[in-house]
């Protein structure tokens, strides 16, 4: 389906990516969690981006994870996914696959290897080049934690004018930033968080909505802190922060991606291995988790 920011307005989760016992892709962890968070009121999914361990993935593996996905998820839920390599010409050619495979938008990754040569003016040459070939809409993916690369808000609005640009997803923490950005770009332009700290904040300085990882452990409560605030509910929607806050910093900059599955798995979902070399969380951060999830879950939204 084609997509436009009227499309963005609400919380996706970006997927994580079960793997078996073997180490194999799980394709029915994958099917039934997309499932069970459909019921939760998410709008759509992101696969392959961060989250779901894109870079421990070969080229096989991302198509069959696209595959999986996209066979699994509603017809009517928005379906994007992560690509982005070092170069311009191997991001060009991982959009057309993502594409072929059934995403509706590709969320593309600076890049980072050569750090000191990825400058503004770069990223804007290098998403330039990549919506121009692109056959899906694409949206920005600034990650500094992970890449050290942020792109920044006169950056973002330089490349929102491209037609084939249709948002940002901002995972910094940076709400001064954001605002910014929402600021300099027009209200057809999507500006979303990545980051499930700041949800409130971002909300509040303007983001259409979130792609949030901690919305994979509790996708209700993230979804209730976005319909309390449209409705106003300005008292409800704090409390709500207040309270996911701790469990989204802890499944995300504390314990990292092996954090968020070992929460997916106390929470009912098919969490599973991380790949080497990232480690499992051990049985102090496990109780740390389950305990920040219970207070969450308590909450009964």
């Amino acid at each position: 389906m084609s997509i436009s920011v009227n499309d963005l307005k609400g919380i996706l989760l970006p997927t994580t990516t079960p793997f078996d016992a073997d180490g194999k892709i799980s394709a029915n962890g994958i099917s039934s969690n997309i499932k069970a968070w459909t019921a939760h009121g998410v709008i759509g999914f992101v696969v392959l981006g961060s989250t779901g361990e894109r870079v421990h993935l070969d080229e096989r593996e991302y198509l069959e994870t696209i595959e999986i996905s996209r066979a699994a998820a509603a017809s009517d839920s928005v379906f994007i996914v992560g690509a982005g390599q070092q170069s311009t010409v191997g991001t060009i050619r991982e959009v057309k696959n993502a594409a072929r495979a059934g995403a509706d938008a590709v969320l593309v990754i600076t890049p980072y290897f050569y750090r000191p040569a990825i400058t503004q003016e770069t990223l804007i040459s290098f998403y330039t080049a990549v919506a121009d070939e692109a056959p899906i809409p694409v949206l920005l993916y600034s990650m500094p934690p992970l890449t050290g690369i942020k792109i920044e808000p006169e950056t973002v609005a330089r490349l929102s004018a491209h037609a084939n640009i249709i948002g940002v997803k901002d995972s910094s923490n940076d709400v001064a930033g954001f605002s910014k950005t929402v600021s300099l770009c027009a209200p057809d332009f999507a500006v979303m968080t990545g980051n499930g700290t700041v949800l409130l904040d971002a909300l509040r300085a303007g983001a259409t909505g979130g792609i949030l990882a901690v919305g994979c452990v509790v996708p209700e409560v993230c979804v209730e802190i976005y319909r309390a605030f449209k409705a106003g509910n300005e008292e409800r929607s704090a409390m709500l922060q207040s309270k996911l806050t701790p469990l989204a910093a802890a499944v995300t900059t504390r314990f990292g991606i092996g954090g968020l599955k070992a929460a997916l798995d106390l929470a009912g979902y098919r969490g599973g291995n991380v790949r080497a070399p990232l480690r499992a969380p051990d049985e102090t951060a496990r109780n740390e988790i389950r305990q920040l999830l219970q207070a969450v879950r308590a909450l009964n939204p």
